[in-house]
């Protein structure tokens, strides 16, 4: 007769510990643990199958008056007093519903369904919401505008001034496996080349990234339209009156520009270059045997807009090598394309430098030659008079941090809302994904570690419930010093 612990794996990835009684080759008995979600949990469960194990038997490792002790129950405690002290200190408690902070502290933990967030926040240790308090949560969360309370928590908490007051703006789409299209997501240009329907999101963040408002639009919406809503909405939420918007060529149009110039707003707007800066062609001119340098600047003012939008606007050119480097390289392949279309080693379609008259296909070498001499230039629009063109240029490509928070959104977030349907459960999802980007984002900037990270390095820490002799006591776990000294660690 021989008993042994051993673990095993379960489906859902956990490790099951088990005290396993056999007769030769005859299992006879198997008494189960309990499942462990990490290594903490994996010790404590070992080392009580040890103690069942020799139950009965003497120990001298062990103090009298713990003879018999059982845990009870373990937890992330630290872990989640970390999560709860960024929601307090971003101002969230204005939200109060503990529901919903817990459907949104536990996205950041485990990004899954809304009801499958029962499921997290019990394997914590926490005592879950119903499946029927969350949807009523959610209600709540639409009813009672959550996601403008959030916004105004993120302005009052986070709004840098470094010189300029910058608000960043851009935009994505999220897709909904569906068939039919409706009133809300309806097919439309998409950012991941999808043609299933979409909506887009328009996320405005400060120059660090952090989030202070989202808003969705249908799926069809031209990126242009979308900006002003959510400039306007915001400025008026907090009363601000000359922030400087930051936003790419997207969202570039002479009454767009003209409109944000009446409401009282300054900006710098990425530039779309059709033909060749009138400063880069002189530079060239005037200089044919000198290659332009890498960073040099062009500036100069041109009409932009047609009837009541036209204005002059400055506008500042920059040459990077880098980038020259790129767009050289991918004339090539084009010019190699258009030659194959030529040689009729491909079929004849929207191939750029091709020129078709009739049956005649000819290559544009015009075209290759403007097409060459933009190469490596980037341009900038702004009403900005004061601010020199490095500092505008600086400002733009700060447009980067909308990049990551959208990134961190669909990769660490999980945002496709795909278990949503209607309009009202979307919209409550996305401000689930607004507030838990939030405290990810300030988790972030106060650790300098990834979201990932930071809950890879936590997670584990589990205080435990012990009971013995009749007797139930709470044991915190161990902070080691190199989690003490993260700011904002106790």
């Amino acid at each position: 007769m021989s008993v042994f612990v051993r673990k095993v794996k379960t489906t859902s990835g956990a490790r099951a510990v088990q005290i396993v009684h056999k007769d030769g080759r005859h299992v006879t008995k198997i008494d189960h643990i309990g499942s462990a979600h990490d290594d903490q949990e994996l010790a404590l469960l070992l080392d009580e199958a040890a103690r069942k194990m020799h139950d009965g038997q003497l120990s001298f490792e062990l103090a009298p008056d713990l003879l018999g002790a059982k845990i009870v129950s373990t937890a992330s405690s630290y872990l989640w007093s970390q999560l709860e002290l960024v929601w307090s200190q971003l101002g969230f408690d204005v939200i109060r519903d503990e529901v919903f902070k817990q459907v949104v502290l536990a996205r950041i933990i485990e990004p899954v369904s809304k009801l499958d967030s029962v499921r997290v926040l019990g394997e914590l240790g926490l005592k879950a919401p119903s499946d029927d308090a969350i949807y009523r949560s959610l209600q709540r969360c639409q009813k009672r505008n959550y996601r403008e309370k959030f916004s105004k928590a993120c302005f009052s908490s986070n709004a840098q001034t470094n010189g300029m007051s910058l608000l960043l703006y851009d935009v994505t789409t999220l897709y909904f496996e569906i068939q039919k299209e409706d009133e809300f997501r309806k097919p439309g240009y998409s950012k991941e080349r999808r043609l299933e329907p979409q909506i887009i999101v328009g996320l405005l963040v400060d120059e660090s990234g952090f989030p202070l408002m989202v808003h969705s639009f249908e799926g069809n919406k031209a990126e242009t339209l979308t900006i002003l809503p959510v400039i306007k909405a915001f400025a008026k939420l907090n009363g601000l009156s000359n922030p400087v918007i930051v936003a790419d060529a997207a969202m570039l149009s002479a009454a767009n520009l003209l409109e944000l110039e009446e409401q009282g707003f300054t900006f710098i707007v990425g530039s779309r270059i059709n033909k060749t800066p009138h400063g880069v062609s002189e530079y060239k001119r005037d200089n044919p045997s000198d290659e332009i340098k890498d960073g040099q600047i062009f500036e100069e003012s041109i009409v932009m807009g047609k009837g009541e939008s036209q204005k002059q606007r400055r506008v500042i050119y920059q040459y990077r090598a880098k980038r020259a480097a790129l767009d050289l390289s991918n004339i090539e392949k084009q010019i190699s394309k258009a030659n194959k279309v030529l040689e009729n080693k491909l079929p004849v379609t929207r191939t750029r430098f091709v020129n078709l008259e009739g049956t005649t296909k000819t290559l544009n070498e015009d075209l290759i030659a403007d097409t060459k001499a933009k190469a490596g230039i980037k341009g900038y629009v702004t009403n900005i008079e004061t601010a020199q063109a490095s500092q505008i240029i600086g400002h733009y490509h700060k447009l980067f941090e909308v990049e990551r928070s959208f990134r961190m959104s669909k990769h660490d977030l999980k945002a496709r809302p795909i278990f949503h349907h209607k309009r009202d459960s979307i919209e409550a999802h996305l401000t689930v994904v607004f507030g838990a980007l939030a405290i990810s984002r300030h988790i972030q900037a106060r650790t300098n570690l990834s979201i990932r990270r930071y809950l890879q390095m936590l997670r584990p820490l589990k205080g435990a419930v012990i009971r013995f002799g009749g007797k139930t006591i709470e044991l915190p776990p161990e902070i080691p010093p190199n989690i003490l000294s993260l700011e904002g660690g106790h």
